[in-house]
């Protein structure tokens, strides 16, 4: 099954017009694009680097098969040095009385990731030879990566892809939600410059659809809601949200319903659907090119080609 459409995609960079031809193929559980009727990359401008941030708890290598993936469409790429035990650096806040407020900031307490992403930018800097960047952003590196360009600027970025990235704090007044982020997202979106996709800048966000969470007791869902089916709709809050998928039923097993309680941690519900850690209407951003992709997960660590295929740019 393949779904033909003139609508150009978040690759980290753009062929001058005419835009190619794009070809979504279904395959398996997950998607992939291709290009078609499109000339030789060597034809084009080389395209801009991409900065790769990495998620919470993730370190550098977990990107290394996105990297190879990106030199494979000729995209030059450098990832932010972070190691798993650099997270325990965040520690540091439970030291903020901000912290057991709710009301926490990104600085200074995550000062040691911005310094990375600025070693790295610099880096790619030197790659793009006077061209602007791509900053791909897996999990909580897509929301740093908007605390990075409000605190150093986003003057140099042309693109902003985040990947599985929970971009809204969780509602309050909802009984059983606790803002794990402690008031960072709050700060996020108060005091970050709101997406709006143009040509200078574009912002994409893509969210997996890997499996539907269930309640915990009762009833597994609210409603009847069911899976996309590949077209462009609109959310409740006039979000537009493209959903590259194939039509399928959410189950009622132990694992949807452990899963159900970490979405509701995030967006206050837990029979959603999302990418097992984060869910999509959370990984979705009003104002950016919102894609949803059916039956990929989360993260590189864990994933695999068949069952559970991951989120990366050459899957939208």
């Amino acid at each position: 099954m393949a779904l033909a459409s003139p609508l150009q995609l978040p690759w980290p960079h753009q062929p001058p017009a005419p835009p190619p031809h794009l070809t979504l193929r279904l395959s398996g559980t997950g998607c992939r694009c291709t290009l078609s009727g499109v000339p030789s990359i060597s034809s084009f401008d080389p395209p801009r680097p991409a900065v790769i941030l990495p998620g919470l708890g993730n370190s550098s290598g977990d990107y290394q098969r996105l990297q190879v993936s990106l030199q494979e469409y000729g995209v030059k790429s450098a990832v932010a040095r972070v190691s798993r035990l650099d997270w325990l650096r965040n520690a540091a806040g439970l030291l903020d009385p901000n912290y057991w407020k709710g009301t926490l900031r990104p600085r200074p307490v995550l000062d040691w990731y911005l310094s990375r992403v600025e070693e790295v930018v610099n880096e790619a800097k030197e790659l793009a030879q006077g061209r602007r960047l791509s900053l791909v952003g897996h999990s909580a590196g897509g929301w740093l990566a908007r605390v990075y360009m409000e605190e150093f600027g986003k003057s140099d970025i042309a693109l902003l892809l985040t990947l599985g990235t929970p971009h809204m704090p969780p509602p309050t007044g909802v009984v059983g939600v606790v803002d794990q982020t402690r008031g960072l997202l709050d700060y996020v979106q108060q005091h970050c410059a709101n997406a709006v996709y143009t040509p200078e800048l574009k912002y994409v966000c893509i969210a997996g659809r890997y499996i539907r969470g269930v309640r915990a007791f009762g009833k597994p869902y609210e409603d009847s809601e069911d899976a996309g089916t590949g077209d462009i709709g609109e959310r409740s809050d006039g979000t537009a949200v493209m959903t590259i998928s194939k039509a399928t039923v959410g189950v009622a097993t132990l694992q949807a319903r452990f899963i159900g309680q970490g979405y509701k941690q995030v967006c206050g519900r837990p029979d959603v659907w999302g990418d097992g850690v984060v869910p999509e209407v959370s990984a979705h951003l009003e104002g950016a090119l919102n894609i949803s992709l059916d039956g990929v997960y989360h993260s590189p660590v864990g994933s695999n080609d068949l069952s559970r295929p991951c989120l990366e740019p050459d899957d939208a």
